[in-house]
C-alpha cells in the first residue's frame, strides 16, 4: 500500500515521528512537505472541510487508500502494527501506546518552552514568559520525563535494548527524535544530564543505526532542525541548572 503523510513543507515538525516509522519500514510513501511548489495548499485543502468531510484540526495527517488518519499518536497506532514496529500483544500493545502517548506530552511542554503564551505570537513576543517556562523545563520537567523514559528501559523485563518487549517500535523512533531535537534546542542542558540517561543514549544509538533511518538520515529528505518548528535553539533559554 501507498501511504500519504500530510504536513506542512520545511520543517521535521510533528510529522517526523510519521516519516521516522515509514523510513524504517522502507514504507512505499508519498511526502507532500517536498512538493515544494503545491505542499502547502494540498496541506490545507485537506484542513478544509468544503474538500473533506472528516477535515482534521491540524497536521500531521496520513492517507492510506480510503483511510485517514490524524494525530501522531494515532497514525502510528494504526501504521505500527501495518509496518511491523508495535508488539503483537494486546497488553504489550497498550503500554506501547501509552509511552507514545507519553511523547505527546513531552513534545507538547518542549514546545511551550518557546511559546509559552501559545502559538498566535512570535517568540519576540513572549520571550520574557519563554525564560521563566525554560528555567522551569530544564529544572523541573526535563530530568523528569528523561528519567520515565530511563527507568522504563531499565525494568523491561526483556532487557535494556527497547521500551517495550526485544524489538523497535514506534515508540524507540520517536524517543530517537525527541532526543536529537532537544540536543539542537537545549545543548547545555542535554549535556548535563548525560551521566542519567546512559540507556537512552544507547537506544539513540541503537536507532540511529537500523538500515532504514541511517539511510534516511544521510539523505537529502531529512529536514534539519530550525527555528519554525518544535524544536529551536535560542540560546538565551538554554541554561544549564
Amino acid at each position: 500500500m501507498r501511504y500519504e503523510l500530510y504536513y506542512w513543507p520545511g520543517i521535521p515538525g510533528r510529522g517526523e515521528f510519521v516519516r521516522l516509522a515509514l523510513e524504517d519500514a522502507d514504507a512505499d510513501y508519498i511526502d507532500i512537505a517536498y512538493d515544494t511548489e503545491n505542499g502547502l495548499d494540498r496541506v490545507n485543502r485537506g484542513l478544509d472541510f468544503d474538500h473533506n468531510s472528516a477535515a482534521p484540526f491540524a497536521p500531521p495527517y496520513l492517507r492510506a487508500g480510503d483511510i485517514e488518519v490524524s494525530h501522531v499518536a494515532n497514525i502510528l497506532q494504526f501504521l505500527g502494527p501495518r509496518l511491523r514496529l508495535a508488539p503483537t500483544d494486546e497488553a504489550p500493545q497498550l503500554w506501547w501506546h501509552g509511552l507514545q502517548l507519553t511523547l505527546t506530552d513531552f513534545v507538547a511542554e518542549i514546545h511551550d518552552t518557546h511559546h509559552p503564551l501559545g502559538p498566535g505570537l512570535y517568540y519576540e513576543d513572549q520571550k520574557r514568559e519563554a525564560t521563566r517556562r525554560s528555567a522551569v523545563f530544564l529544572e523541573q520537567r526535563l530530568p523528569k520525563f528523561l528519567n520515565y523514559f530511563e527507568q522504563v528501559l531499565a525494568h523491561n523485563p526483556t532487557g535494556d535494548e527497547w521500551l517495550v518487549g526485544d524489538a523497535c517500535t514506534t515508540a524507540d523512533l520517536s524517543l530517537f527524535h525527541v532526543v536529537r531535537g532537544l540536543r539542537y534546542a537545549f545543548p547545555a542542558a542535554m549535556t548535563q544530564h548525560k551521566h542519567a540517561m546512559a540507556r537512552i543514549a544507547a537506544l539513540t544509538e541503537r536507532v540511529a543505526a537500523r538500515p532504514g533511518i541511517a539511510r534516511y538520515l544521510d539523505s537529502a529528505r531529512r529536514i534539519a532542525f530550525n527555528e519554525d518548528g518544535i524544536f529551536r535553539h535560542y540560546p538565551e533559554l538554554d541554561v544549564a541548572r
